[in-house]
């Protein structure tokens, strides 16, 4: 039974332990990056995650919102969601019955868009019903566990001899593929050169809807480096403009703006504007909504793999459990702690073994924890709330 407004009692469906959050912590940490992170509209060097703790009764929970600043990925800022939080969220969760997570997909559901804002909270209800269970998060999505293939991902550089190095450096560490972003001006020299130093390692492009279709020559061109996709090449809502463009060309394209809700997926599958889908949990507003388009994907044949901005290690970790579910046929952009940043705010650290991979902990919930100091190092902001 589907909630109509705070505070409405909710219906226990068979095989929940149904919960009842009666406090919520919030948190707003900054972390500097290693270097900063230059992608086709933006730079950043300084990460911003809104860390939740869900509380019932003496057991908790953690998830994090995970924007990134100004309008580097999207409309939601840091600001935006911890105001959306601090005003509509938390309030409207606080004494509400639910049968599970599940159902506070579908309360969140009546406040549009907010998606990194939502994503954060329903995160730390997966884990509170993971870890009451007693079991991992990924056997509660339908995944199976295991290690997962981490992707490297690599920004704008100024030359492309700094691109190279950074390329070098990082696949000595074990990655198994290679992402790089590009932008108009910054495409076709930077992926020769990489395809002449390096070879046939597994690569794609990321473009970060910087492109048009008046700019179709510079995928025809890509076309012929043997990528494994063209991530996002046009702004999410030029669905019908993207399909133009995969028909052009045989490299998949595969859609992250654009992939924001099941309906827009659905749409874009429909009309061929691509064959692959990103899914990133902050984007689509937590697992709910992620599970349902990885299933929709799946019964079409179309693979999917998880995205990632970068997030700190709360998200981080919900990205792992989600990427073991059987649709994720491509190595995720999920990546070691220390990758990006200079510290984390999780114990243990996200690590990558020497093969590039990356274990899912088969401890109840998340399988990581808060490291409280680290978060008060950080803390730029913090309250609690209670029923």
């Amino acid at each position: 039974m589907r909630p109509e407004a705070p505070g409405i009692k909710v219906d226990v469906e068979q095989g929940e332990l149904g919960m009842r959050i009666d406090r919520v912590d919030l948190m707003h940490v900054r972390v500097p990056l290693v270097e900063p992170f230059r992608i086709s509209t933006a730079s950043v060097d300084v990460k911003d995650g809104i860390l939740s703790r869900v509380w019932e009764a003496d057991s908790c929970g953690i998830g994090e919102s995970s924007p990134m600043a100004g309008s580097f990925y999207s409309d939601e800022t840091p600001e935006s969601c911890l105001a959306v939080l601090r005003s509509t969220l938390v309030p409207g969760l606080l004494g509400t019955e639910l049968s599970g997570p599940r159902d506070y997909s579908r309360l969140a559901g009546a406040l549009p868009g907010n998606h990194f804002a939502k994503a954060g909270l329903e995160m730390a209800l997966w884990d509170l019903e993971a870890r009451r269970k007693g079991v991992p998060l990924y056997s509660l999505l339908g995944g199976r566990g295991g290690p997962v293939p981490s992707g490297l991902a690599v920004g704008i550089y100024d030359t492309i001899p700094e691109l190279l190095r950074a390329i070098e450096r990082f696949l000595e560490d074990g990655y198994v593929r290679v992402k790089i972003k590009i932008k108009p001006g910054w495409d076709v020299k930077p992926v020769s050169e990489v395809r002449r130093v390096f070879g046939d390692i597994p690569l794609f492009v990321d473009a970060n809807a910087a492109y048009t279709l008046s700019d179709s020559s510079v995928f025809r061109a890509l076309d012929d480096f043997g990528l494994i996709m063209f991530e996002q090449p046009f702004p999410g809502d030029a669905l019908d403009d993207l399909a133009v463009l995969q028909a052009m060309v045989k490299t998949p394209i595969c859609l992250d703006e654009s992939a924001d809700t099941l309906e827009a997926v659905k749409r874009a599958v429909e009309i061929g504007a691509g064959r692959i889908i990103n899914i990133k949990l902050q984007r689509v507003g937590g697992f709910g909504p992620a599970v349902e388009i990885h299933d929709y994907c799946r019964s079409k044949g179309v693979p999917v793999w998880c995205g990632y901005m970068p997030e700190l290690g709360v998200s981080a970790a919900g990205g792992l459990h989600m990427a073991t579910l059987p649709g994720y046929a491509y190595p995720a952009d999920l990546e070691p702690s220390l990758r990006w940043f200079t510290d984390d705010i999780t114990k243990p650290l996200i690590e990558m073994d020497s093969h590039g991979r990356i274990e899912v902990p088969d401890s109840p919930g998340l399988g990581f924890d808060l490291d409280m100091a680290k978060v008060l190092k950080y803390q730029v902001y913090s309250e609690t709330f209670t029923a």
